[in-house]
């Protein structure tokens, strides 16, 4: 039988990372997987982990997702000329107040998490098409089924990202190409080191109203204590993406914790919104939190 080509994107570390050395370690050899990454001179990491030991099951390519040519180019790298299982998974972050974020910061934060997302569904759309049957797999985020204070734009991609998709699967369904949102929540990855954050004592902090910057202290503080009692590791965000890729019949949405968030089914229970809301500024904001 041959093997399932699986592409992925953002594998220097983190989620990617895990997905493609699990994939390409299955002892059946029943994936080939294109591991893709912006900057190379990362890859060592991910040659560590596999120690030289799938030579035949994973390669490693440049791709940046923001850059077309460079979508391109990788997909025309892909010696089996398809690919059944692509993995949008490349992703940034962009937290702090927002009157602060620069309009260069914020198209970054579009062009990485959403329009980057696109441009890679887009490069192997026509062939999945053709092959009459795929998967696409997309890492979401909370982020992108409530707001997050202090996490506008990062928020706005991944609500859009939700968008995209959902209207990608109603329509693929008719070609046997299945999309799935794989939603994670706080996960133990480089993302957090990788984010562009507003630190507390920023001098551009300074320009920041006292009332908005004793809430975002408070924020920074809970989403610390988030991150040390309810951060999820990679491999268990990995065991759902492989549940996805394993179903004969994949859901659209996967919850990483197993259930929905209780604050995400509040945004179907509660349409005008205030209970959401009021709920999510407890959670975040109450002194019960500090």
């Amino acid at each position: 039988m041959d093997k399932k080509v699986v592409l992925i994107t953002g594998c220097s570390s983190g989620i990617g990372l895990s997905l493609a050395v699990r994939l390409a370690s299955d002892p059946n050899k029943a994936f080939k997987v294109y591991a893709t990454m912006r900057d190379l001179t990362k890859k060592e990491r991910l040659l560590e982990c596999v120690k030289g030991l799938h030579q035949d099951t994973l390669e490693i390519l440049q791709m940046d997702v923001t850059d077309r040519q460079s979508i391109l180019k990788a997909r025309d790298r892909v010696v089996e000329r398809r690919v059944d299982i692509l993995v949008c998974n490349a992703g940034v972050g962009l937290m702090g107040p927002l009157e602060l974020q620069s309009l260069d910061s914020m198209r970054h934060i579009l062009e990485v998490n959403l329009f980057g997302t696109i441009q890679t569904i887009q490069a192997f759309l026509s062939e999945m098409k053709a092959q009459g049957q795929g998967r696409i797999l997309v890492t979401g985020s909370t982020g992108g089924l409530h707001g997050l204070p202090f996490n506008e734009v990062y928020c706005a991609s991944k609500f859009a990202i939700e968008g995209v998709c959902e209207s990608l699967a109603v329509l693929l369904q008719h070609f046997n190409i299945h999309v799935s949102l794989i939603e994670c929540g706080p996960v133990n990855t480089n993302f957090l080191v990788n984010l562009q954050k507003a630190e507390l004592g920023d001098p551009a902090l300074q320009q920041v109203d006292a009332q908005t910057l004793s809430l975002y202290e408070k924020y920074l503080q809970h989403c610390s204590s988030v991150f040390q009692n309810a951060a999820q590791d990679t491999e268990d965000i990995v065991k759902v993406f492989l549940a996805a890729i394993q179903s004969t019949s994949p859901a659209f949405r996967y919850f990483t914790n197993g259930t929905t968030p209780p604050l995400t089914e509040l945004k179907v229970t509660d349409p005008d919104g205030t209970q959401f809301i009021r709920n999510m500024s407890k959670v975040i904001f109450s002194a019960e939190e500090q």
